[in-house]
């Protein structure tokens, strides 16, 4: 059977919505605790397919790992090895590849399959992990069937780094790699989101010494191990935008808990020149809206500019704007507007090219079977379908459920008609 979301839109949302953790610093994290000789204690795990999946691949190198409690996990690396590397699981997670600098850090070896996840009709290469790793002095070779090993026979040595493009993954992925390396290494024109900080938080918790993080150079310098400790993961900067960008779509007034307001600033001012109201608090943020939507222009741009993983949702509430044409300008990735076809089967007039995409007001969105093409389009499609008249259904969805621990049931509680529902083989429809 496959499950897809349905929703009756037009409905304004009103309550509270907690965050969990991020996903792009659990991704990291987790693997990152295999560099540990003992036991990491990980607090605000968030329950999404993605970190799942990175659990599963850290067990697959011999880790033991516990649950405590629904949010909170005990990884113990001390006896993992390389005899068993989960291929098959690593090569539909994108993230997987920061099991390239763990591995290579705590064994001078890895040897992985070439990772998946998101794919935004764009290259998402590695080039820049790898010259990096070489940097470091370790040799790459892809083999057949798509495998990528990197080894460094007389170990990582620490050098500067220059990443000709700003890269967060790369930037993370070295950060890994270079720990346990011999000497400083540092690395220029580092990205600087907030999970990047957070894993540097993380790995200083257990004996790193990492420093700059936040900053465009990033120094590390080495050391002989780590020892295992407890780390709280930060809350998930994309999920609170994703809320703050469905109130301020459908109506009403979230107040939306446990998270850091520094991380949503570039979010927040969009949305007030959209016609949001937005108040910070010390750990949480209220949305309302209840006026007409206003037309803007957005630009992605790396942290600390405009976040390409809430382009999508955004492109939702400028389509039903009071008047003339907002702008977005995709700046990160090279496309990223595979959602857009989808939107237009609910009505939206949207014009691309290339990495522009011009919306035109209308005055509703209708309902319509629609799919979740990646994770942040199928962000912006459960936003079109509560805002839009009548009946809306998401197909694929478990792009979604890869980044958003408990949409449907989070929605549920601020007064959506949202709910899963299964198709059977017979073609009958059951309510899930």
């Amino acid at each position: 059977m496959s499950r897809k979301i349905v929703i009756r839109g037009g409905k304004p949302l009103f309550g509270e919505i907690n965050i969990s953790g991020a996903k792009n610093a659990a991704v990291a994290i987790v693997p990152a605790a295999m560099l540990v000789e003992g036991v990491c204690r990980l607090e605000n795990i968030p329950n999404i397919v993605d970190v799942m999946a990175q659990l599963e691949i850290v067990r697959g190198f011999g880790a033991s790992v516990r649950f405590v409690n629904p949010t909170t996990v005990e990884i113990d690396s001390t006896h993992i090895n390389l005899s068993h590397p989960p291929f098959e699981l690593m090569r539909k997670l994108r993230a997987s590849y920061y099991t390239i600098g763990v591995l290579l850090s705590r064994f001078h070896r890895a040897e992985v399959a070439m990772p998946g996840g998101c794919n935004f009709g764009g290259a998402r290469p590695i080039d820049l992990h790898i010259k990096g790793f070489e940097t470091l002095g370790a040799e790459t070779a892809i083999r057949e069937g798509g495998f990528i090993c990197v080894e460094a026979k007389n170990g990582l040595k620490g050098r500067n780094i220059f990443l000709d493009v700003v890269s967060v993954g790369a930037t993370m992925n070295i950060m890994l790699a270079a720990v346990l390396a011999e000497g400083q290494t540092v690395i220029e024109n580092a990205a600087k989101e907030p999970h990047i900080v957070d894993l540097a938080n993380f790995l200083n918790a257990m004996g790193a010494e990492v420093r700059g993080a936040g900053t465009d150079v990033i120094k590390i310098v080495g050391v002989e191990k780590l020892h295992g400790g407890s780390y709280t993961i930060i809350p998930d900067q994309i999920e609170a935008g994703t809320y703050m960008a469905a109130v301020t779509a459908t109506g009403g007034s979230l107040l939306i808990k446990n998270i850091i307001p520094r991380h949503l600033e570039c979010i927040s001012a969009k949305l007030v020149e959209m016609g949001a109201e937005v108040e910070y608090f010390d750990d949480s943020v209220r949305v309302s809206r209840s006026g007409p939507l206003h037309k803007t222009n957005i630009k992605t741009l790396p942290y600390p500019g405009f976040p390409t993983d809430m382009q999508p949702q955004l492109a939702v509430p400028l389509c039903l704007t009071e008047e003339g044409a907002s702008v977005i300008t995709e700046g990160v990735w090279e496309s990223r507007y595979r959602y857009v076809d989808e939107l237009r089967k609910m009505g939206a007039d949207i014009h691309v090219d290339g990495k522009v995409a011009v919306i035109n007001s209308v005055p509703r969105l209708s309902g319509a079977p629609v799919k979740a093409s990646d994770l942040r389009a199928g962000a912006a499609m459960i936003i079109a379908g509560l805002a839009a008249t009548g009946e809306t259904s998401v197909e694929e969805i478990v792009h979604i459920e890869r980044g958003y621990d408990n949409i449907v049931g989070k929605l549920q509680a601020v007064g959506a008609d949202i709910r899963y529902m299964e198709d059977a083989p017979d073609g009958a429809a059951r309510v899930g």
